[in-house]
């Protein structure tokens, strides 16, 4: 199941007349902790704003993030439906919360309808407000950490096939470092031994 997390950053902003303001934006983050969700957040952003600082990091209830590219506003929307408990047998309304992007909030019924249109219990659309949120960020698997100018070979006209030679080679490349660093183990357990007979 995926976690989402709120991070709020705060820095200081140039204006067009040249004024600076304090500024805080809030994105969303798919991460497996607090500390994960921190680094995203640095690794996404450090290369559009700088000197920035994560003031807060807090874990969201979303059990569903819906991403529409034609816009960046999102939306929080609750969603709420009966349920039975096994139990006692008794009913209970059960809310869960969504996050959607569309234009407006009709839209946003309308996309979230869309959406939940395989569930097969009745449920009802009761809230739908405009969320502080600027940006998500998905989780990205096999995501690395590139430094400076660099980008990933994908992002330069590169082939399906140099992206697999460029993994092929870094993964040759692991095993030579690991087999050194067994040598050099190996060959400093000989002089332990050595030293040890000497004594």
């Amino acid at each position: 199941m995926t976690t989402w997390f709120i991070c709020t950053i705060q820095y200081i902003k140039i204006l067009e007349n040249d004024k600076a303001k304090n500024v805080s934006e809030q994105y969303l983050v798919d991460a497996v902790s607090f500390t994960d969700a921190e680094t995203r957040v640095y690794r996404s952003l450090s290369s559009s704003i700088k000197d920035f600082i994560i003031s807060r990091v807090s874990k969201t209830n979303f059990v569903d993030v819906f991403n529409y590219e034609d816009c960046e506003i999102w939306y929080k929307c609750k969603i709420s439906y009966l349920d039975v408990d096994e139990h006692s047998g008794k009913e209970k309304r059960i809310s869960k919360y969504m996050l959607i992007a569309a234009p407006n909030p009709r839209e946003a019924y309308d996309r979230l309808l869309a959406q939940l249109s395989t569930w097969i219990i009745p449920f009802d659309i009761t809230d739908i407000n405009i969320s502080p949120i600027l940006e998500v960020i998905p989780y990205v698997s096999g995501e690395e950490v590139l430094e400076g100018n660099l980008k990933p070979v994908k992002q330069i006209g590169a082939t399906e096939a140099d992206y697999e030679k460029a993994e092929l080679e870094a993964e040759i490349e692991e095993e030579e470092l690991e087999e050194e660093e067994e040598t050099i183990d190996a060959e400093t357990t000989e002089i332990g031994e050595e030293d040890s007979e000497e004594i």
